[in-house]
């Protein structure tokens, strides 16, 4: 029997897509209501494929507690935020699923961290606090590391055909955890140390930050000398060897706004690189409020209470809020004392933040100005409704003339 730690965004379709292809799976959470939802029949957010999992996972005898298990295979998959003074890994979480494992696991169980840390976290906090408890690792406790590679709206489809990295002391026990997630997963599983899987997930991160910084650097290159960033991008990728990104108005998620700051945190006399990239994606938020009032005052729009956002997620058809550009940005706003701008997206139905909307055609009838700050379906589909108002189009996807970029 596997017991998942965890049943966030990444834990609980791990528990789900292994329940559903034959393992034993008790999935622990500490959030008393999130496992009463699970219990009750419901997921926890929005996610294609997801429900229907979960329906295959019941059937199967999945269940779902507070209490953590005896049992002989554990995966921890609960949350690694970086301390934004430091820029370091947070690994208090982690310590605290370990610490709890620790009271409770027989000799010569195996724990699983899935979750995301920085090279040396495993070494640092996760051996010590299992020694702590008079462990032997690699003779009591088995210690392995695999990252999960998925993306919010396309994970349960990346669960099954994504490449994958085990990570482990010992090789022996690297290719049980292997034959473990074979059992759901199509891709590649490469068995290698833990350092170097703790390692592969950051860079796998931090490469895609640092080439969406770029095309975010080029838009503000752009809008300083009044270039088409986008055509100037279209042309360049017409060369063979080049591959330029999109700008958009900011980084969110859990992945790619937050894991490559455990590298500038851990060396940061050497990731100079990375360093610039995050500190441009992560000033686009205010980039775009400032377009914002540009484009206001340009128009002879005085009352930002006119200003609507369109979106709230970090990307596109999904539920997932953390770290999104529209957050930030709005955070950014409130420090200016201004009034607040008017918010709507389809895909959050609870009101996270004062002049939310929850329905499109209100939320436009009450604005003069739109600002796509996310491309959700549901946008792209209702362009024709969007005629008549001052639009800063983040995302180049409206064709609607007179429209204004980043």
């Amino acid at each position: 029997m596997v017991n998942v730690i965890g049943l966030g965004y990444i834990g609980l379709p791990t528990a789900l897509m292994m329940a559903s292809h034959g393992i034993e799976v008790v999935g622990t959470d500490y959030n008393k209501e999130l496992v009463a939802t699970l219990n009750a029949g419901r997921t926890t957010f929005k996610e294609d494929g997801l429900d229907e999992l979960f329906a295959d996972a019941l059937k199967s005898g999945i269940k779902f507690t507070t209490e953590y298990q005896v049992t002989d295979t554990y995966i921890v998959s609960v949350p690694t935020p970086y301390d934004k003074f430091s820029k370091k890994v947070d690994a208090g979480y982690v310590v605290s699923a370990i610490k709890s494992v620790m009271e409770i696991c027989p000799i010569g169980a195996t724990v699983v961290i899935e979750s995301t840390v920085s090279p040396g976290t495993i070494d640092k906090y996760v051996r010590p606090a299992i020694e702590a408890n008079g462990f032997v690792i690699g003779k009591d406790i088995n210690l392995v590391h695999a990252p999960e590679r998925i993306i919010p709206g396309n994970m349960v489809y990346e669960l099954l055909h994504n490449d994958r990295t085990v990570g482990a002391d010992d090789k022996e026990i690297g290719e049980k955890i292997k034959k473990l997630y074979a059992s759901f997963c199509q891709g590649e599983i490469v068995v290698t140390d833990i350092r170097t899987a703790e390692m592969t997930k950051v860079v796998e991160n931090t490469f895609r930050a640092v080439n969406i910084a770029f095309a975010n650097e080029l838009a503000k290159i752009c809008r300083h000398d009044n270039m088409d960033v986008y055509e100037i991008i279209k042309i360049c990728n017409m060369h063979p060897r080049v591959n330029i990104l999109q700008p958009g108005p900011g980084v969110g998620g859990h992945c790619i706004s937050v894991d490559p700051w455990f590298l500038v945190g851990d060396y940061p006399s050497l990731a100079k690189v990375i360093d610039e990239s995050m500190k441009t994606n992560d000033g686009m938020p205010d980039f775009v409020l400032n377009r914002i009032y540009e484009i206001m005052q340009e128009n002879g729009l005085k009352d930002v209470k006119k200003v609507g956002l369109y979106g709230l997620t970090y990307k596109e058809n999904v539920d997932d809020m953390r770290e999104s550009p529209t957050l930030q940005l709005l955070e950014s706003q409130e420090r200016h004392l201004a009034d607040p701008l008017k918010v709507y997206d389809p895909f959050i139905d609870a009101d996270v933040v004062s002049g939310q909307y929850h329905d499109l055609d209100k939320f436009l009838e009450d604005i003069d100005m739109v600002v796509i700050m996310v491309k959700h379906n549901e946008i792209r589909e209702n362009m024709d409704k969007l005629k008549g108002k001052i639009i800063l189009d983040c995302h180049n996807i409206c064709n609607i003339p007179g429209v204004y970029h980043i």
